[in-house]
Parts: structure tokens; sequence; C-alpha cells
């Protein structure tokens, strides 16, 4: 028997532990919401609501591989290889630390010789490295930070500490010590500080640079105060003259992932050699120039060393993932996808001054030729955007133009095109093409959320309807906020009702459950007026408790199913039912007493 009497767990210890069994039985969109605690959220609190939460809290331990690819896969066209590594790993470091956290309950881990997943990203430029990180780390919500290899010295003294991203962290973190702990760290053109094969002797400033990265890459004590930044310094002087003590701050680095990249020219020569002179015919195919990225796959240790890399480097990033080439499809792909910032950021762009834009097929398939021409990845397609569209941007702010759509027309001609958009803009063949147009989005966002509907299902199964689809939709097209987060915020309004309907009964003693009809018309007017469903719910049943009370003593009714009517018009809804209560006969009284 223990010493010690187990203490009985309080209400909200015993709504996180149901939690967490609902949620590794049923998927980990299922949570116990408690009526008595619950607060409608605002829309600027949700979004800080992991800000409130501190250190591990805050981190969403719970996703799966397949889970975070899926998730990946509704925003990062292509690169399904590099997905699947990185949702693998990643995942896997964090499921790590929950396990060590549950298993060693606040001791000391032994880590002496375990290895961290820190990953090494190899690709061209514009295919999507850094984004799939930052993707990765708010969803799973760590603090990121980025550095490039090249600002980077080996003390400090020129350029920036490696050091100094692990403080980074900490600010990133909004100064959660425990949070900053559990981080990524990406750092891009690490290719740029391999050692250059020209030169004689060892290349000091680059060699120096990896081995200043082995501590912090593996497990290291960072202290948050350095002697060149007097900001620190002044802060522990007045610290030691308050308290005759001195103050030390550190970050420990053994769970901060990290995460480097580049894109690694001639690597791939490298690696033909290697494999060329094993003679095993595998190169027999790959003839292009542009193919050389194939080679990229079969990168190993020996290769990047030979690169010029340190071999205690290359021993701390066990991990590779290879990003291919972008082709003009993949561009047209990525401007076709409802989730993809370039476009949703035009739109936004023009949305602050009123105006509605959409962009035929025919101009992103031109718009994603002129960016392949550029052979900047993704980023050409941003360049290209811009020169076409900046005219328009300066000028229509400007008139009373309320809508435009980007034909070819326009990519090919921008000058000429806005002339004659601006000496009749009232042109009926305008107005239809616009609201074809928008018709045609619609049905194209239905059919890329039934593309990814298993994913959808999984996650948001209990509000997935067709006519909620829809209010999503329109959402998206009014606002340009991604679907994730659209379904995100329709399932806590949905959480909303169904706690309303909870308190309900505590309050009034009545079982009142709104038909699926009324929980999209409290949806979508929450939607509209951008209001929670809470403030909707308590709106309109204000005088819900009197009339229940006035139907119980004529009937014994004591549960009610709220039609879209009750949502609609309230007082009309309870005005009826109470006609309709007092015009039963008493046999038919007597009846419902005993069906109830």
């Amino acid at each position: 028997m223990s010493d010690e009497i187990q203490k009985i767990p309080d209400q909200e210890e015993l709504e996180r532990e149901l939690s967490e069994y609902l949620s590794k039985k049923y998927g980990n969109r299922i949570r116990i919401i408690s009526p008595a605690n619950f607060q409608a959220p605002q829309r600027e609190e949700e979004k800080s609501e992991r800000k409130r939460r501190k250190g591990v809290e805050s981190i969403d331990f719970d996703l799966n591989p397949e889970e975070l690819e899926a998730y990946l896969n509704q925003y990062v066209i292509k690169q399904d290889e590099a997905k699947a590594i990185l949702a693998t790993k990643i995942c896997t470091h964090f499921k790590r630390i929950k396990h060590q956290n549950q298993v060693r309950k606040g001791r000391s881990p032994n880590t002496v010789g375990r290895i961290k997943n820190n990953i090494i990203l190899i690709g061209p430029t514009g295919v999507g490295k850094t984004y799939i990180i930052k993707l990765i780390a708010q969803k799973i919500g760590v603090p990121f930070v980025k550095g490039d290899a090249t600002k980077f010295s080996e003390t400090g003294y020129v350029g920036r500490d490696v050091e100094d991203l692990v403080r980074d962290l900490v600010t990133e973190a909004d100064d959660d010590l425990e949070l900053a702990q559990y981080g990524i760290i990406y750092i891009d053109e690490i290719d740029k500080i391999a050692s250059a094969p020209n030169i004689i002797g060892p290349d000091v400033s680059r060699t120096g640079v990896q081995r200043a990265l082995l501590k912090p890459m593996e497990e290291t004590e960072v202290d948050l105060k350095t002697p060149y930044d007097p900001v620190s310094q002044i802060q522990a002087i007045e610290y030691y003259r308050k308290t005759g003590k001195r103050e030390k701050k550190t970050v420990n680095t053994k769970n901060i992932l990290f995460i480097v990249s580049g894109a690694f020219n001639d690597l791939a020569d490298i690696i033909k050699k290697r494999v060329s002179s094993q003679s095993i015919g595998f190169d027999a195919n790959i003839t292009s120039k542009d193919d050389d990225y194939k080679y990229l796959h079969h990168v190993r240790a020996e290769d990047l060393i030979k690169y010029g890399f340190e071999s205690e480097f290359v021993g701390r990033l066990p991990v590779i993932a290879v990003l291919e080439p972008l082709s003009e499809e993949d561009l047209y792909e990525i401007l076709k996808n409802p989730n993809n910032p370039i476009i949703n950021g035009k739109k936004e762009d023009f949305r602050s001054y009123g105006i509605d834009i959409y962009f035929e097929d025919e101009a992103l398939r031109l718009l994603a030729n002129l960016a392949y021409r550029e052979k900047t990845g993704a980023r050409g397609l941003v360049s290209v955007i811009e020169r076409v569209l900046l005219p328009y941007e300066k000028k229509l702010p400007s008139t009373s133009i309320q809508f435009l759509v980007v034909t070819p027309e326009i990519v090919k001609d921008p000058e000429g095109e806005l002339e004659r958009l601006l000496a009749d803009p009232e042109r009926p063949e305008l107005l239809e093409k616009y609201l074809n147009i928008k018709m045609k989005q619609k049905s194209e966002l239905r059919d890329s959320i039934y593309k990814n509907r298993e994913s959808f299902l999984g996650n948001y199964a209990q509000i997935y309807t067709e006519s909620r689809v829809d209010i999503i939709i329109d959402q998206h097209l009014r606002t340009g906020v991604e679907l994730e987060i659209l379904f995100e915020d329709l399932l806590n309004m949905y959480n909303q009702i169904k706690s309303f309907e909870v308190s309900f009964f505590e309050r009034y003693g009545f079982r009142a459950r709104f038909g699926d009809e009324a929980i999209d018309e409290i949806i979508e007017r929450a939607v509209l007026r951008d209001v929670s469903a809470q403030k909707i719910c308590e709106e309109i049943s204000r005088d819900f408790d009197y009339a229940f009370k006035l139907v119980a003593d004529k009937t014994g009714q004591a549960e009610f199913l709220l039609p879209r009517e009750a949502v609609i018009d309230p007082d009309n809804y309870v005005n009826q039912l109470i006609r309709d209560a007092y015009n039963k006969e008493p046999y038919e009284v007597e009846q419902d007493r005993y069906s109830t």
C-alpha cells in the first residue's frame, strides 16, 4: 500500500484524462467540454489559445505521421517523399519527448548516446523547404526560427553566434523557457559552410561554423545573456544590485530539433562518380543535367563529407530528405491550390480596398509559364503576379470598380487591358464573367475538399455535411482564410452550440436540442456577424424557458427538438409552440405524458 493517499483529481484533471482517452480511441478531435467552465471564445482569443498555455501543454503531441502528412498535402504541391519523411521523423521526435516525460515524470532522462532526428533538406530554391517546416511548426504548436548559415561565424564577433538562434527561440516563445526548449531551428544555405575544395589547407571560417553547431545540435546549455549584448549585461547588473545574486538563465538544446537545408550544387556530381565507379548501371537512363536531382535521392554520409562537411557534423544530421524541382505544371497546381498563400495573399491585397479578384484558369497557366522561365521555383510566381497586377493595384482603388477577373489578355498586356477596363467598366460581359468564375471557383473548392475528404472526415466527422461545406466555401471566398482554419472555426462553433444545449438543461431543466438545419442557421449567422455561436444561441433563446414551462405545464413535454424556424423567428416559434400545446385535446395530452 502506498505511503501517500492518492490525490483525488479535480474537474480539470478529470476532463484532461478523459479527453486523452477519447482522443486515442476515436481520434484527437474528440474532447470533453464542461458547460460549467465553458466560455464562448472570441476570434482573437482562439488565435492566442496556445500562447496562453505554458510550456509543454501548448504542444500538440497527439499528431501521428499520416495525419501530419495529410495536413501538409492540403498546402504543399508535389514533394511526396520529403513530406512523408518530415511528417514521420518530426512526429517521432515529439512523440518520443512525450513518452520520456511520461515515463520519467520529472526525473532527468539518460540522453547519453541518444541521436536526435535532426534533418538535412536538399533541394533547389523555391521548392517549399522553409514553407513546409513553418507549416509543421505551426501545426504542432512549437516556436520556429530561421537563420542563414552564411550570416554566422564561429565566435559571433563577426556576424552572429550560432547560439543566437537558440536565444531567438525564447523570443518566439514569448519568453516561455520551457516551450523554447522544444522548438525548431531551421538553418538555410547550409551548403555554403561546406569547406571549399579549391582552398589549400583547412577552410577555417566554414569548418569553424560547423563545429560551433555541433554542441547545440546535440545537447548543451545556452546562456541567454551574452557578453556582447549590452542590454542583457545591464539587466544582469541591475539584478545583482537588487538581490546580491548572479542570475543565470539557460536553455537546454537536447529537445530542440535542428533542420538544415541548401541547394547543394555539384553534390549530384559527387554521387554520380560514386555510383558510376560501382558499375551498377544506375545512371544509364539519366543523361540530362536537369535530371541530376535524381542522383540526390541516393546521397550518403560519405558524399556529404566529400562535399566539404565534417564527419561529426554529418553524424548529427541522420535524416535526409530530398525535394524535387518544380515543373511548369507544378507551378500551375500551386496557383490552383485553394490554400496557396500567393493567390490568397494577392486577393487579400485587393480585398483590403473592397475589390473582389478572381483568376481565370488560362491566366493561371500563363502566369505559371512566365514563372517557370525565371527558374526560381515558386518564388517566380510572386514576382510575375506582382508585375502583372501592380498597375491595377495602384489604379483601381481610386475608382468605383468592385471586382476584377484576371484574364489571359490581362497577363499578356496588363497596361493595355487596364486602359480598356477604365474606359468602359460597366460592360455587361464583365459582370457575367465575374459571376461565372465565382460559381466555377465554388465548384472547384468543393471538389478540392472532396478530394481531401478522408482527412477532413478524420478530423471533423461530427460537422462534415454538404451544407456546412458550403458555409466554409462561402467564407473562404469572402475572406481568403485557409480551409483547415475554417473547419477548426466551424468545429468550435458546433461545440459552442452543444455546450449551450447542456447548460440550458442545467439551468432550466428542459432538454432543448437544435436540429441540423437549426445548427447550420446559427453557424451562418455567427459567421456573417463575426460573433460566437454561443452569442447567437443566447439571443434567440431569451424566451425559451418561459415558453417551455407553459408547454410542460399543459402537456408534460420536457424535451424539444428546435427547428430552423426557432433560429430565424424565435418569437413566432414560441408563440406557435404554446398555441399548439393549448389546442391539444386532454386525451392527446395524457397520451403525450405516457409517451414522454
